[in-house]
């Protein structure tokens, strides 16, 4: 198989990176056995970086109000929706994981209205996938609809986040052309 650059960008050594960086990525390889590419990416801006990384850790893995397949969810449906092909396969993989489902993440990244979604989770990703469509038309009563389904502020609140944060992540990866990595693909299949 022919080697294929992960990014359009440099993406710098791992002897090249400040401490600290260096430090999270040989964490995550232990943890998972390999690298994703998202964090070698992304290491050529050394503070952006960092500043990713706090907003996904903060948004991702809080084990407070929606559950962690839940967030992952959002991620699968509304990458899908935004043509990022990284966060379709990465967080397809983690979701398979999460929600012990090895056919979700890809309904998900299909066809949301047709996945296999209790109607909590349904109410969650259409309410996603509408602030991917047209967040500026969101109004008070649409808030008090997703209250009245029993979500909290908390729990809509971080739909609305996970949704913008990964508007953001997904024209970044976009942007630097960044290729998922292989060990993704057969993840909890």
């Amino acid at each position: 198989m022919t080697e294929r650059a992960i990014s359009r960008f440099p993406v710098p050594a791992l002897d090249e990176l400040p401490d600290d960086i260096r430090e999270v990525i040989e964490g995550v390889q232990q943890k998972s056995g390999f690298i994703p590419n998202v964090f070698l990416a992304l290491a050529h801006r050394p503070a952006e970086f960092r500043a990713f990384f706090a907003a996904h850790d903060a948004l991702m893995d809080s084990s407070e109000g929606l559950t962690k397949a839940e967030r992952e969810m959002i991620v699968v449906a509304t990458s899908a929706v935004n043509d990022c092909l990284y966060c379709v396969i990465a967080h397809g993989a983690i979701l398979r994981i999460r929600a012990k489902d090895p056919l979700i993440a890809d309904q998900l990244a299909a066809n949301p209205f047709k996945a296999d979604l209790d109607e909590r989770q349904r109410n969650i990703v259409e309410f996603a996938l509408r602030m991917v469509d047209d967040s500026a038309s969101i109004t008070d009563a649409d808030l008090d609809v997703m209250r009245t389904k029993g979500f909290t502020d908390d729990e809509i609140w971080d739909i609305g986040a996970i949704t913008a944060f990964f508007a953001m992540s997904n024209r970044l990866a976009n942007l630097t052309s960044m290729r998922p990595n292989d060990e993704f693909y057969a993840m909890a299949r």
